[in-house]
């Protein structure tokens, strides 16, 4: 899997979990809607660290345990 689809996948699966809306999860993370959904429709695909960090920050967990799943073991790079 893509590193990109990897995080992609992970937002959306903790969003699910933590029953945390996009638009919610913009607006605690900092973020403008339309950054959020540029990512996850694939429009963009490179989000920076400080990105995720500011995500991170609206699921209320820290960055190590974003990474912490099985999405991110095989990981390629998007190149």
């Amino acid at each position: 899997m893509k590193l990109s689809d990897a995080v992609r996948q992970r937002i959306v699966d903790l969003s699910n979990s933590k029953n945390i809306s996009m638009h919610k999860l913009s607006l605690r993370a900092g973020l403008s809607y339309s950054t959020l959904n540029s990512f996850l429709n694939g429009k963009s695909t490179s989000p920076k660290v400080v990105t995720i960090l500011h995500l991170c920050e609206g699921f209320d967990m820290e960055l190590k345990d974003f990474f912490n799943d099985d999405l991110f073991v095989e990981v390629e790079d998007d190149n």
